[in-house]
């Protein structure tokens, strides 16, 4: 994961935060309905920044390093 990736899953986190405090979702089918739409306001900004820079944001790229030899549990 890239920064740009993490920014807008950053994003989506904080708008379906945002409007689940305004609405004060009950259950599990009304967040649900509340984090589809975070996730799409974050969707929209990621689609008009590739369209803006002609560049893919989704990479196969891990933020995190590749730990070599690492112990298991046994």
């Amino acid at each position: 994961m890239n920064d740009l990736e993490l920014i807008f899953s950053m994003l989506g986190e904080a708008a379906t935060t945002e409007i689940a405090k305004v609405e004060n979702p009950a259950g599990l089918l009304e967040n649900k309905k509340v984090a589809k739409r975070g996730g799409n306001i974050a969707g929209i900004a990621r689609n008009q920044m590739e369209k803006e820079t002609g560049k893919k944001i989704v990479s196969m790229k891990n933020y995190l390093p590749i730990i070599r030899n690492k112990k298991k549990l046994k």
